[in-house]
């Protein structure tokens, strides 16, 4: 059996509050959301989640590999936020949350890097808590959505951002498989057709509209500048409409107009009577006294019509009849003129004439 001496003992000493040390760090947790990745020139926030026991404790950001020998950007006073380090570096801290937020903004690729979400623990014994996380900041290009929607005759936007150094690039929206069908930007930033507008802030975006979309627009496209491009789906939909139902319409309608001529269920929305006069009571039964007199009174009118146009019609017959009896009366003749003469008779029941006649040789 080995026997330790005094010696051999400081050290093992040492080593197991090193140890204890490490973990007593680790029992607090201080939780990042893993490693990022961001355009050159754009901003990033990195949210910290801490023990409820460091509520009181400043937090503080650094970058560096190693936690002992990080250099700190950005430190919190224990009752407020402190100024930041660098102009570009800011930290909050949100108790109520139990979460303190660092925003490192315009970043370059010089920034990218390892970085600490620390909390400052006091006390000769115990280390500083904190998590790691690695930024790279990356040239390139990005699109807030991969896929947009929208309706029939709606403008559909897209939104393509892009890093640092092509802010000077010329953008370019072009539909997949069919380069020659690519718009691109003028010196100012902007392009404009009847189908499409571009607009570039020349720092960090530029959106694509699409105007009056039709379903012809749905496929894949990109957003270009420079060697950098990155894919973006627009999809088109019809648009909803409401087609009201007729039968549904004309029901409304007649149940409607039957409320309304019936005096028993239908109530008149009456305003009162004005100060002073008095209202005079309403007789429900004289709407349709009125109706029934006008429906007799033209009942009675078509008869008489009926009638007299039916005695015109006889009168006018007898006076025919009188005018050609009176032009077929046959006047006396001499006997020598009974051979010429021709003899009419009137079939009085078909008023038709026949007429019988006889040549001199036959009579």
């Amino acid at each position: 059996m080995c026997v330790l001496g005094k010696e051999n003992m400081m050290p093992l000493l040492f080593s197991c509050l090193f140890v204890l040390l490490q973990l007593s760090g680790n029992l607090a947790l201080v939780v990042t959301p893993g490693d990022v990745a961001v355009l050159e020139g754009r901003s990033v926030t990195v949210p910290c989640h801490y023990d409820p026991q460091y509520i009181h404790h400043v937090k503080y950001w650094c970058q560096g590999r190693m936690k002992d020998f990080c250099t700190t950007l950005a430190r919190s006073h224990e009752t407020g936020d402190a100024p930041t380090a660098e102009n570009r570096v800011s930290i909050f801290d949100d108790p109520t949350q139990l979460v303190f937020t660092v925003t490192m903004m315009d970043l370059t690729e010089g920034d990218s890097g390892w970085y600490w979400c620390g909390v400052e623990v006091r006390g000769m014994w115990h280390a500083d808590d904190a998590a790691a996380l690695h930024i790279s900041v990356v040239h390139g290009m990005s699109v807030l959505n991969s896929r947009v929607h929208g309706e029939e005759g709606d403008s559909i936007d897209v939104r393509c951002q892009y890093s640092l150094r092509h802010r000077e690039s010329e953008k370019r929206w072009c539909r997949s498989g069919d380069w020659g069908s690519c718009v691109k930007t003028d010196s100012n930033g902007t392009f404009q057709n009847e189908a499409v507008e571009i607009q570039d802030d020349q720092w960090e975006t530029f959106t694509v509209t699409l105007k009056n979309a039709q379903r012809r627009d749905t496929g894949w496209y990109w957003c270009a500048s420079g060697e950098q491009q990155v894919a973006v789906h627009v999809n088109v939909t019809p648009r909803a409409t409401t087609t009201p139902s007729l039968v549904t319409d004309l029901t409304t309608l007649v149940t409607d107009v039957m409320e309304s001529s019936d005096p028993t269920t239908c109530t008149e929305a009456v305003a009162p009577p004005a100060r002073g006069f008095v209202q005079q009571p309403h007789n429900a039964w004289m709407p349709p006294l009125v109706i029934c007199l006008a429906l007799l009174l033209l009942l009675m009118g078509i008869l008489a019509t009926q009638k007299l146009w039916r005695y015109y019609k006889r009168s006018r017959a007898a006076k025919e009849l009188e005018e050609l009896e009176s032009r077929l009366t046959v006047c006396p003749v001499r006997e020598a003129d009974w051979k010429n003469t021709t003899i009419v008779f009137l079939n009085t029941s078909t008023q038709q004439l026949q007429v019988l006649g006889k040549d001199k040789h036959n009579f």
